[in-house]
């Protein structure tokens, strides 16, 4: 257990070294630090900097824990971007944990602004992202292993087993964004009108 946690340690370091600077999605820094203001209403391309910080805007303990995964898709996303620690504000990088009860699954998604790489904790999982010619590239991975998913392409992920699985994810951004492609269509506001998704799935209204 020990050494499977000190190998997740050094997973997660090398990830960030990898994905962070030389090929951030986001602007580079001007500055040692620029501490996001959350609060702020001036509105600029990431966040204003804060005129104090402390070391809490640079820590966050969420990804400690698994998520609870007892929902209709089983699994949870537990986010480590700038709205958790305001201190990656400029800097390029976040991570994400994801938790798979067994037969869970991260829905396919994109991320519009990032490169997602993820490392997993335990379990197996069955992955995969299209590509723009409409090519499933997919793998099985299990404990230990690494899967990369291009930046803005339709991925997902999910638990081929009967035990939990978890996952590390880093992304070369502050802020990655998720788009889930089902939510994106059917849940908007306003709604894409019903006749758009009929004719775009060739089913009928009624369907939709």
């Amino acid at each position: 257990m020990a050494a499977a946690v000190k190998l997740s340690a050094v997973m997660i370091m090398l990830v960030l070294t990898i994905i962070s600077y030389p090929v951030s999605a986001d602007p580079e820094p001007l500055q040692d630090v620029c501490v996001a203001d959350l609060t702020s209403a001036v509105k600029v391309n990431g966040f204003v900097c804060k005129s104090s910080f402390s070391a809490s805007d640079f820590f966050f303990n969420g990804l400690a824990k698994p998520g609870l995964t007892n929902n209709t898709l089983g699994s949870l996303v537990t986010q480590s971007n700038v709205n958790q620690i305001p201190g990656l504000n400029t800097l390029g990088v976040s991570l994400a944990r994801i938790d798979y009860a067994p037969g869970g699954l991260n829905p396919p998604h994109t991320h519009p602004r990032a490169t997602e790489i993820i490392f997993v904790l335990y379990g197996e999982l069955d992955v995969g992202f299209i590509t723009t010619a409409n090519v499933l590239v997919s793998k099985s991975i299990k404990q230990g292993e690494v899967f990369l998913f291009p930046k803005a392409l339709v991925h997902f992920q999910k638990n081929n087993g009967k035990e939990p699985a978890a996952v590390i994810a880093a992304f070369n951004s502050q802020l990655a964004g998720t788009q889930a492609i089902a939510a994106t269509l059917f849940t908007s506001t306003p709604p894409v009108p019903d006749n758009v998704l009929s004719k775009a799935f060739q089913i009928s209204t009624e369907e939709v």
